[in-house]
């Protein structure tokens, strides 16, 4: 290995390691958030109509690319910063900032005069009472998209100059505004406080931490010119993202519209359980494929495709084996986790009972939604948009009936297996069409790494459940709250010990190698 690609793999690796700390932070707070909701105001009507009331800001979100501004602007930008240098590229920043800025505005105007219709057909089995607070909880977050929009331009930019910081921290002031807001709020206002402190954090983390950022990057003007030559190339890139749809996103959306089918507290129950699954994906999967991304973009820009295709491989190996031992771990505590996150308050043992088996199922998941998260990058680093987002379609389409079916069959835990085997089915799916496009990532260095990974999990998980079979008769006098801490920290703490042995001693130098560095991090070394 050349100087060049030890610099780029140690940049790399510093910035998947910095966004995977404040990511796993944020994960943190977006689990004390949802215990928090869940302690004041349980899992009942309420909860499903807040739930609920995300599903339109998210789709405007998506469908103007707010999402995925980064992955959309980001080659564009560099390409043009290269070739043309940084007044063009300011320029590009100027056209795409203030068009999209206007078009979002406009956009959530209407969708907030029209929000009682939406909602409407949004979610047809909720009661008048819930579809009235729905539509006054969507009217409340509606706004703060215009905030996710503009600092995911911000953010594209700051990534092209590798400025990872305001996207480490952007998550974690959203996340405490959110508690502050509910929490503080709720005594008066009941679950609008959370709604309330959503949308302060969207202005104050994704809008405002970003803009301050990179002003000591770039110059920030606003330009509208819907017609310009540079927006309309930059529409092209984003169109697919703007018009197809991926299981990555409409899982959530199935959830509230099959999961509003089958009575009060289904949609905050797989919620609740769908969260908890977000964090290990969002500490591996988003971090490695967002820290990874402008190397691999630079790389295509550069006419390096092995370096791109290489680059590629060591992410998925990485991602893969990680997100392995991460799905044993949510699976072998599921019940401690659950209990202790969300149980007490107006969340009964009852609701723990029904989210933990959804948890377990969602476990199975994580792999998936972290190797689609990362191979898709393979393709949009090459501006290859359209393919990966048709893919994905399909798989949205078919998997319909599949909801609908294990729905009617077994209820969330159904709603919960068909987006587990959708989503496994569409990463594999695309990780082929990967290799036939590309040429990469090796099937056979990539299978190995799942055997192998697969071994190793399966050996901590042992290695965990054994530990909580030997303790839990001598914690069965303990009250629920310290009898599930100590089997977390003593079954937890055996999983680890044998799943960082294993990483280093036995798994592929990739997984190996990000395993030793995240330990030598924790040990300061």
């Amino acid at each position: 290995m050349s100087d060049s690609d030890k610099s780029t793999g140690s940049h790399v690796g510093f910035a998947a390691a910095l966004l995977a700390g404040s990511i796993f932070l944020s994960r943190i707070l977006g689990a004390l958030r949802d215990a928090a909701l869940s302690r004041l105001a349980g899992a009942g009507a309420e909860v499903d109509a807040y739930r609920a009331a995300f599903v339109i800001p998210d789709m405007l979100n998506y469908m103007l690319a707010g999402g995925a501004l980064s992955i959309a602007l980001l080659p564009l930008y560099s390409q043009v910063r290269e070739r043309e240098g940084e007044e063009s590229a300011e320029t590009l920043l100027a056209t795409v900032l203030g068009t999209m800025t206007l078009i979002v505005v406009l956009v959530t105007g209407v969708l907030m005069w029209q929000a009682n219709t939406l909602v409407a057909i949004e979610v047809p089995s909720f009661d008048a009472e819930t579809r009235a607070l729905t539509t006054r909880l969507t009217r409340i977050l509606l706004p703060g998209q215009i905030c996710f929009v503009v600092g995911g331009i911000l953010q594209a930019v700051l990534f092209a100059h590798n400025r990872f910081r305001a996207a480490a921290i952007a998550p974690l002031v959203y996340n405490a505004c959110v508690i502050v807001g509910g929490v503080g709020l709720s005594p008066w206002l009941g679950i609008e406080g959370f709604a309330w402190g959503t949308l302060a954090g969207a202005f104050l983390g994704p809008f405002l931490v970003r803009f301050v950022d990179a002003l000591g990057s770039v110059k920030i003007r606003v330009r509208v010119a819907p017609w310009d030559r540079r927006f309309l190339e930059y529409l092209v890139i984003a169109a697919p993202l703007m018009l197809g749809l991926s299981l990555l996103t409409v899982d959530e959306w199935f959830g509230v519209y099959f999961g509003a089918e089958l009575g009060e507290g289904a949609v905050a129950h797989l919620s609740y359980g769908r969260k908890l699954m977000l964090v290990p994906v969002g500490v591996v999967g988003t971090a490695i494929a967002a820290a990874s991304y402008p190397t691999l973009a630079r790389y295509w820009n550069e006419g390096r495709k092995e370096d791109l295709n290489s680059l590629v491989l060591r992410s998925l190996q990485a991602g893969l084996g990680i997100s392995m031992f991460m799905a044993a771990g949510f699976y072998c505590f599921a019940r401690p986790v659950v209990t202790l996150f969300y149980q007490g308050g107006s969340f009964q043992v009852s609701d723990s009972e029904s989210v933990i088996p959804v948890l377990q199922i969602l476990a199975f998941a994580i792999p998936a939604w972290t190797v689609q998260q990362i191979v898709v990058r393979a393709f949009y680093a090459r501006k290859d948009m359209w393919r990966p987002m048709l893919l994905g379609m399909v798989f949205v389409v078919a998997a319909v009936p599949l909801y609908f079916y294990l729905g009617q069959q077994q209820g969330i835990e159904g709603l919960a297996l068909a987006g587990v085997i959708g989503m496994n089915a569409n990463a594999l799916a695309t990780v082929l069409y990967a290799r036939y496009r590309h040429g990469a990532p090796s099937l056979i260095q990539l299978g190995a790494t799942f055997a192998r990974s697969l071994v190793l999990a399966g050996l901590s998980w042992a290695a965990g459940t054994v530990v909580i079979l030997g303790f839990s008769p001598a914690l069965e006098p303990l009250t629920w709250v310290w009898r599930e801490l100590s089997i977390l920290l003593l079954g937890g703490g055996a999983f680890t010990v044998a799943a960082v042995g294993a990483s280093v001693r036995y798994g592929d130098p990739a997984l190996a190698a990000a395993v030793q560095r995240g330990v030598n991090k924790v040990l300061r070394r």
